[in-house]
């Protein structure tokens, strides 16, 4: 095993990976926070949906719970823009950055 910074996070990995083989407790996965979690799973839901040709509005009422807008008031929805926003971390994502995701965030 590699014995750089991203050893620890190898071993912890390793550690979830041994638990879950041998049928014991596996502890909780403390790369993301819940909230990250959250917002993941947003991306990857928007981008699906954007993938099967749904509309902005549309990925805002599934995603966001967001109620139909008329046009004049979509284009100054706050909900357009994080949709905007979802859109484009999920292309980083998909692109390689849910690399990212596999290691702890370390101070400098």
């Amino acid at each position: 095993m590699p014995l750089g910074l991203e050893g620890f996070d190898r071993l912890e990995a390793l550690y979830r990976f041994l638990a879950a083989l041998h049928r014991r407790r596996v502890p909780p996965d403390s790369r993301l926070t819940p909230q990250q979690r959250a917002r993941a799973r947003r991306m990857l839901q928007a981008w699906d949906g954007s993938r099967h040709g749904a509309t902005q509005q549309d990925i805002a009422q599934v995603v966001l719970r967001q109620e139909p807008l008329a046009r004049d008031d979509w284009q100054v929805a706050s909900t357009r823009f994080v949709v905007m926003a979802l859109l484009r971390e999920a292309r980083a994502m998909i692109a390689g950055g849910y690399r990212k995701l596999l290691r702890h965030r370390r101070r400098s």
